[in-house]
């Protein structure tokens, strides 16, 4: 058996694997985006990150059972091909590649703008190639070697939101007068639970749901994973704990050390925080977490879309093949050299075209986490005939009620992005693209 054929290597373990897991839920949403959260929805906004924790699990926990069930899959988009057929994992699987290339092309734009924050006089596009270029290395040398730079990004940004809840927990135990007054447990629901009445919670949702986006990413490991039975699902089984205690510990020590009613949409909270206690260096330290956590998604998008790539080109391609170290080298070529192109097309275009682009994908991820959804009930279907192989012992509870409830909500987040003034052409344009492939698939005849 050649190189070629022998298939991935599995070198990732539980540590590498359980961090990437909570890598994928933890990004720019929290750090960047809490402020605008907190904003709309006041301490409300803690119960939405419980809901919608809760159906991202019930997701997680359908795709764990999906892996499982076959782990020599590459990448989860396979299933969708298996039980949804051939049109709809065509479909479905290059909406998911584009949407990780165009999350790696916009946290690119994003990195130059960040270094700009220590080098203002420099131009950004250097700072890019650069990223990109050791990213790159990162993912072709080994897979364990990607593995390595993503726990360490990961404990980054673990460290960073610790160091915000015990310094919450130590201001109110002590109940310390800071800049910002005298912190208390209190001061989280002394100034209302709700903002604005209740009528911008449910954007709340939409911004939450965002905040996960990646945490399947996990389901592109799984055949290259050390022992998946084991660690696939112990990953899964976090992913639960850590939303309440990174996410909601994060949140009521941010809501705490200062009243919700003083953020703002445009100022990350944990800047805010850190220089309201006298630590001058606030900003810097933030700037440097949301680079590691976009040079993080960027190391993920390598990944991704090379398996996706590899996995959608098929063993006759030259992108369907593996190089000696068991790694998709020539679709992670073609993967960098599209993310590639954002250095040049910046020059170009404002980055506003790439947030744009971004929010677009973004709407193509619920349709895909809906697919999900809809293939763990055909799987399970299937198993009860005898005609798969059933899972013991790690299964969706509640199901099928559970990924009819999982579908609705996600269906009502969808809608809520398509009558919102800000996202309705994005998301218009996400379906789209999704109505072109299909029409692309039947003209093909996948």
């Amino acid at each position: 058996m050649s190189d070629e054929q022998q298939g991935f290597a599995r070198t990732l373990s539980h540590r590498h694997v359980a961090m990437i897991a909570l890598g994928g839920t933890i990004g720019t949403g929290l750090f960047l985006g809490a402020g605008s959260s907190i904003e709309k929805a006041g301490p409300a906004i803690l119960l939405v990150y419980i809901i919608t924790g809760l159906f991202v699990f019930a997701m997680m926990r359908a795709l764990g059972e999906l892996l499982i069930s076959d782990d020599s899959k590459p990448v989860f988009i396979d299933f969708m091909t298996q039980y949804l057929g051939k049109k709809a994992g065509f479909v479905l699987g290059w909406t998911y590649w584009i949407g990780w290339i165009v999350i790696a092309m916009t946290e690119l734009t994003a990195i130059g703008t960040y270094m700009h924050y220590w080098f203002p006089n420099l131009p950004t596009w250097p700072w890019e190639l650069a990223f990109l270029v050791v990213l790159y290395l990162v993912n072709v040398i080994a897979v364990k070697a990607f593995g390595e730079a993503e726990f360490w990004f990961s404990m980054i940004k673990v460290t960073a939101i610790i160091a915000m809840i015990v310094t919450g927990l130590i201001l109110a135990l002590g109940q310390v007068h800071t800049a910002m007054g005298k912190t208390e447990f209190s001061t989280l629901w002394s100034h209302g639970l709700i903002a604005n009445h209740g009528k911008t919670l449910l954007a709340a949702f939409q911004m939450a749901f965002f905040s996960f986006l990646g945490v399947e990413f996990v389901g592109v490991t799984a055949a290259e994973t050390k022992d998946p039975l084991q660690t696939i699902p112990r990953a899964v089984n976090s992913i639960v704990v850590r939303i309440l205690i990174f996410y909601i510990g994060a949140l009521s020590a941010i809501m705490i050390i200062q009243p919700w009613t003083n953020y703002q949409a445009g100022e990350s909270p944990f800047v805010q925080v850190f220089s309201g206690i006298g630590v001058q260096s606030a900003a810097a330290l933030i700037n440097f977490v949301v680079l590691t956590a976009a040079a993080s998604a960027i190391n993920s998008a390598f990944f991704t879309t090379g398996r996706m790539l590899y996995s959608l080109a098929g063993p006759k391609s030259r992108f369907g093949q593996l190089n000696k170290n068991q790694i998709p080298r020539n679709a992670i070529n073609l993967s960098t050299l599209i993310v590639g192109l954002s250095v040049v097309v910046n020059y170009f275009f404002p980055t506003d075209a790439f947030s744009l682009i971004s929010s677009t994908a973004s709407a193509a991820f619920l349709i895909i986490y809906m697919a999900l959804m809809v293939t763990h009930l055909v799987y399970k279907k299937q198993a009860k005939k005898g005609t798969v192989e059933k899972v013991a012992g790690f299964k969706l509870p509640f199901a099928p009620v559970s990924n009819y409830l999982t579908i609705i909500f996600l269906a009502l987040i969808f809608v809520l992005m398509l009558i919102s003034k800000a996202t309705m052409f994005t998301t218009v344009l996400a379906l789209v693209w999704l109505a072109v492939m299909t029409i692309f698939a039947f003209i093909k005849k996948v």
